[in-house]
């Protein structure tokens, strides 16, 4: 465990200038480049609050943002270089490889990280107290997907997959919890098999559902494509638990195809008079309906600031206060435990829906299931 801060780690910020945040942020593809703009959103959004209200003890928040482009590499040198630059703490970042990427040279290096909205159990290989979640782990959220296909009766379920330790590590939650139920999980390979091949491939292993565990547009669209078209998979379920159906773009591109789709996401039935004036300034700032992804960049910069004026800016001290946060967010009161299992501190839980795309009107959402 690093728990002794190193040089960076002692860093303090200096006295009159600017409180630095660095902020990770899928900008640009092979990133799921929705994503990125709605967490930048809520990240500004929270920032341009502080200022308003003062800032941290009279000095300006500044946030410093950088694209990682869904990149570990390009991740660990931004932390490198965010570090470099006096950040007191770094905040963000949508993937789950590249937030652990992100969270191992954070942990390194001494630089407090509180991820916004990566969900990957391991975060990082060893307990740290640099790095804390906003976002529930995959385990906790995946398994509630898993009781939604149960209780919808889908016992004999397919997944297609890409290689990737985020797919894997949901593939296996889904195996392991649904073989105790009496359900079964065959993984389909997207590289290897073309959208026409995937679906005999469905019709010859009797699916009831067909999980999307690959990236967005591609394969994604082509996929949901070839199989609402074809007609022996008529009564297939088709999910997507990673949130692919999330953004605008899913419903502009696929259109009807796109909907009926359950997928997780991380908001409550009703939002609170917070979460409500939020969602209004977020919807002006995007020209949209904001997704669950710009509420959680919102709260990581709130949590930040109230920590931040609470603890002063060194780092140390910011890492250490992970244990005393209870600051009311969008979605809930946010305190940070440990949680088994997973070696960083954790918001034991935001709220998780199983959602869809409504059929009759793709632009509104129906609870399937909450958890």
């Amino acid at each position: 465990m690093n728990t002794s801060p190193s040089p960076s780690g002692a860093h303090h910020v200096e006295e009159g200038a600017s409180v630095r945040l660095g902020a990770l942020v899928p900008l640009t593809r092979p990133g799921w480049v929705e994503a990125g703009r709605h967490l930048l959103a809520g990240l500004d959004l929270a920032v341009t609050e502080v200022n308003d209200a003062g800032g941290i003890g009279g000095r300006p928040l500044e946030l410093v943002v950088r694209d990682t482009a869904a990149d570990p590499e390009r991740a660990a040198a931004a932390v490198d270089d965010l570090a470099g630059l006096g950040v007191a703490a770094v905040v963000g970042e949508y993937h789950s490889v590249v937030a652990r990427s992100a969270a191992a040279r954070a942990d390194a290096l001494g630089v407090p990280y509180l991820c916004s909205s990566a969900v990957l159990d391991a975060l990082t290989e060893q307990p740290t107290e640099w790095v804390a979640r906003l976002a529930p782990a995959q385990s906790h959220g995946w398994r509630i997907y898993a009781d939604f296909l149960l209780g919808a009766g889908r016992h004999r379920i397919a997944v297609v997959t890409q290689p990737s330790v985020y797919w894997a590590s949901g593939t296996r939650i889904l195996r392991d919890h649904l073989a105790a139920r009496g359900g079964t999980v065959v993984e389909l390979d997207a590289n290897e098999l073309t959208p026409e091949a995937l679906c005999d491939a469905l019709v010859d292993h009797g699916a009831t559902a067909l999980l999307l565990l690959v990236g967005q547009p591609e394969p994604a669209v082509p996929i949901v494509r070839a199989v609402r078209s074809d007609r022996r998979l008529a009564e297939l379920l088709v999910g997507a638990p990673a949130g692919q159906p999330e953004f605008a773009e899913w419903a502009a591109v696929l259109g009807a195809d796109g909907a009926g789709i359950p997928f997780l996401r991380y908001l409550p039935e009703h939002l609170g008079p917070l979460g409500e004036r939020v969602g209004k300034e977020l919807r002006a700032r995007l020209g949209e309906a904001p997704s669950f992804v710009a509420f959680e960049g919102w709260d990581a910069v709130t949590v930040l600031a109230d920590v931040l004026r609470s603890h002063g800016t060194d780092r140390a001290a910011i890492a250490g206060a992970w244990p005393d946060v209870a600051v009311e967010g969008t979605r809930g009161t946010i305190r940070f435990s440990r949680t088994p299992g997973i070696g960083v501190r954790q918001w034991a839980w935001p709220p998780v829906q199983v959602v869809d795309r409504d059929p009759t009107d793709a632009d509104r959402f129906r609870i399937l299931r909450t958890g």
